[in-house]
């Protein structure tokens, strides 16, 4: 389906095109079809999945594929584990899709809204220090080029080509299917409870080594982590979820809707924000359950807000840590949003953020009605100062020549994309920034 007009914007509002053209392709060769057309009228084209990147990395002025309607199973084998994806599939889905079979994903991010395709290109990770982010489970994909034609790229056919376009932030081409390596469903057996946050900062190696997953947010004006752990189990273990009626009152009615009002008023009163977070790491953040895994890496936000995220060095998390804190009280700023710590092993994918070295995230958000500049500024300083490098789909402001630096196989990407891409048909104001036009 094609519609001319309108404006598309991101979930959170950070970024916002009006294209010439919107296609809404069927079919893997509704895309091809799509691209093609668009390179004989000599306009950009670019794909959107679910719009949750907070960057402009989506961004398409000439014509802008919606993949809403290329989702769903193509194949999966319950022996090898190796399932193939239609590009636009909702992470929220697969979930479903692979139950069948009794697989599933080996980690997932905290959100699962977005499209599988953007998911990978953009470097969506979980948290994990044995684990690495969702491009890592990638075996195989195929791309419609420039030249409108179908590439397939996996172990046996242009293999050299999978660490780049596993994660290559669009820039390749348009992904129409992913294969990923999935492994046997299994059970978290979860535990979140608050905990001093200098004994947690103290502690953090020996904490993220003794779990198969850990994590801490840290609200802000106050001197609580409320930290996440859990171990794998399973799928056999015996399941003991959280409550439906306790889950809603955690999730929707607190963490999400007296939240959101919470944050909505902190624009007029700012002074109630210091406040909130104490009651909020009081009354949140203590339970323990164990069920399936995809149920307990994610969790729903409904509230809207914007986000930037740092990998850093492993060793590099406490000193960054403290230089924020010692930041936000220096300024008195008054900061409605925790800040999110997770981690991720080493990978061989050109780009990802955990490219080459253990890593930890640092993540610092702002409601999305709230002006970020100056706090993601100001951050962000403090991230390159340790080595950091920034989330592709969330906000920060380095150039090409700035990342260059920080990952050795960036010119073999921009090689790369130099061959399948040289007319720039898949570029973006976004991708000439952190690649070079």
């Amino acid at each position: 389906m094609t519609r001319i007009g309108g404006t598309w914007q991101n979930w959170g509002r950070s970024a916002q095109v009006k294209p010439l053209r919107v296609e809404r392709p069927r079919s893997a060769e509704g895309v091809q079809r799509a691209v093609q057309a668009a390179v004989a009228h000599g306009l950009g084209v670019k794909a959107v999945g679910a719009g949750h990147s907070f960057t402009g990395i989506a961004i398409a002025p000439g014509v802008l594929l919606e993949l809403d309607d290329l989702q769903g199973l193509v194949s999966a084998d319950a022996g090898t584990g190796r399932v193939t994806l239609l590009a636009g599939t909702r992470l929220h889905r697969i979930p479903r899709l692979l139950a069948p079979y009794g697989l599933a994903m080996e980690n997932l991010g905290d959100i699962d809204r977005q499209s599988i395709a953007g998911a990978i290109s953009t470097g969506t990770h979980g948290t994990g220090a044995r684990f690495g982010g969702l491009a890592t489970q990638v075996v195989g994909l195929t791309l419609v080029t420039a030249a409108g034609e179908f590439l397939r790229i996996d172990e046996q056919r242009n293999p050299e080509m999978l660490p780049a376009a596993a994660l290559g932030l669009g820039a390749l081409g348009i992904l129409v299917d992913v294969t990923l390596q999935c492994v046997p469903a299994f059970v978290l057996q979860a535990v979140d409870e608050p905990a001093p946050l200098d004994d947690v900062l103290s502690t953090l190696d020996a904490r993220v080594a003794g779990s198969d997953h850990f994590e801490f947010y840290w609200f802000p004006h106050t001197d609580v982590a409320l930290t996440k752990r859990q171990t794998r189990m399973p799928e056999s273990t015996r399941r003991e979820p959280l409550p439906a009626v306790g889950r809603w009152v955690d999730e929707t009615l607190l963490s999400n809707g007296l939240y959101r009002a919470v944050c909505a008023t902190a624009q007029v009163v700012p002074a109630i924000t210091p406040p909130f977070s104490r009651l909020a790491v009081r009354v949140t953040g203590d339970r323990r359950y164990t069920d399936l895994s995809h149920r307990v890496l994610t969790q729903s936000r409904t509230v809207r807000f914007r986000e930037m995220e740092y990998a850093l060095p492993a060793e590099n998390v406490v000193p960054a840590f403290h230089a924020v804190r010692a930041l936000i009280e220096r300024r008195g700023w008054r900061i409605e949003f925790p800040i999110e710590v997770r981690f991720a092993a080493a990978d061989d994918r050109w780009l990802s953020t955990a490219h080459g070295r253990e890593s930890g995230y640092i993540a610092v958000h702002r409601y999305w009605r709230a002006d970020q500049t100056e706090y993601f500024e100001a951050v962000e300083q403090i991230m390159r100062e340790y080595d950091g490098r920034p989330h592709w789909g969330k906000l920060h402001t380095l150039t090409a020549d700035q990342l260059r630096e920080s990952y050795p196989r960036f010119g073999d990407f921009v090689e790369l994309r130099d061959r399948l891409d040289p007319d720039r048909v898949f570029s973006n104001p976004y991708l000439d920034r952190v690649l070079g036009a």
